[in-house]
């Protein structure tokens, strides 16, 4: 039996070896991905993004708990930032979750950033499919927390969940960074701690003012104490709450939409990549940083030369392709 079909069987530990073959990107992942595709689509995806520092972790901990009490089935990708040493995720994220460890219906597993850009690790679409094709009900795609380039969350969830707490000092640089506009629902962690009432009513201020003039849906703002539990059904409820909103207006296919868009640019965004890295080594690259560096000519017109090259190697392999090589 092939790994896509022992999957489609709810197999752990073959889900876990294919996410593997996933981020060291074998050519026998994508085949057994494309036997998934069709038999995804069904899981609703909730990107958890916010700080480091915030609460993140340990209030996904609590969410699996509030959906497994409703018999719902559950997948945790947690994006962990690269270790220097090792390349792979620090895991800090899979740690803070083990009391799930246990439970067959909850697959819990981390990823590594690996230099990837957007606070999304590369395999992590990728992960999602894998644990849809499983039959999670639920999944959760909680991202590393750097800051502005945590927008790309959006494009990969159906629902973005915003975490933030008093006194982190990330307050005025979410509002900033745009991240704050696209978030579904809004969580202030470590609510029983100074400050949040004041973290609630600058949330509040900021969007009665949007609200005067847009139509939009407001997100809801809940108040957890993720430590003590404190919170969880209520959060569980909004974020069911926006689920049903995406369906009812129409919205949750313009979602999907953006995520397959995403996909799509990341993979020929790694395509690209690696072609060019083939060329590092070239003496048609060392020629062009050559002249890049004598001031032979320029930096746009080097990269229009570098992408002539690649077309040329595309069609290339198209003409291989048509002999039958």
């Amino acid at each position: 039996m092939d790994l896509a079909a022992k999957v489609l069987k709810g197999d752990v530990r073959t889900a876990a070896r294919l996410i593997t073959l996933l981020e060291d990107e074998s050519p026998q992942a994508i085949g057994e991905i494309e036997k998934l595709y069709t038999h995804t689509g069904q899981a609703f995806i909730i990107g958890v993004t916010g700080a480091p520092g915030v609460g993140k972790s340990t209030l996904v901990d609590n969410l699996i708990g509030a959906f497994r009490k409703q018999n719902m089935t559950v997948g945790v990708i947690a994006i962990d930032p690269t270790s220097a040493l090792t390349g792979g995720a620090l895991l800090g994220d899979r740690i803070r979750m083990q009391r799930h460890a246990a439970d067959a219906a909850v697959f819990i597993r981390s990823l590594a950033t690996r230099g990837w850009s957007g606070g999304l690790a590369k395999a992590a679409i990728g992960a999602v499919h894998v644990m849809d094709a499983m039959g999670k009900d639920i999944i959760f795609l909680e991202t590393v927390g750097s800051g502005q380039v945590e927008i790309d969350i959006v494009k990969a969830a159906d629902t973005t969940l915003l975490v933030l707490a008093p006194g982190s000092g990330d307050e005025i640089q979410t509002m900033k960074a745009g991240i704050l506009e696209s978030a579904d629902v809004i969580a202030i962690n470590k609510a029983d701690t100074e400050g949040a009432d004041r973290l609630l009513s600058e949330i509040e201020s900021m969007f009665s003012m949007k609200a005067l003039n847009s139509n939009d849906r407001i997100p809801p703002v809940v108040l957890t104490e993720a430590v003590n539990d404190k919170g969880t059904d209520e959060l569980a409820s909004a974020l069911r709450e926006h689920r049903d909103y995406l369906k009812s207006s129409g919205g949750l296919p313009l979602r999907r939409r953006a995520r397959a868009k995403l996909e799509l640019q990341e993979i020929v965004e790694g395509h690209i990549k690696d072609m060019l890295y083939n060329l590092d080594g070239s003496d048609f690259l060392e020629k062009l940083i050559d002249e890049l560096e004598t001031g032979k000519t320029s930096p746009h017109r080097a990269a229009l030369e570098i992408i002539s090259r690649l077309a040329g190697t595309i069609n290339q392999g198209k003409g291989k392709a048509k002999n039958g090589f």
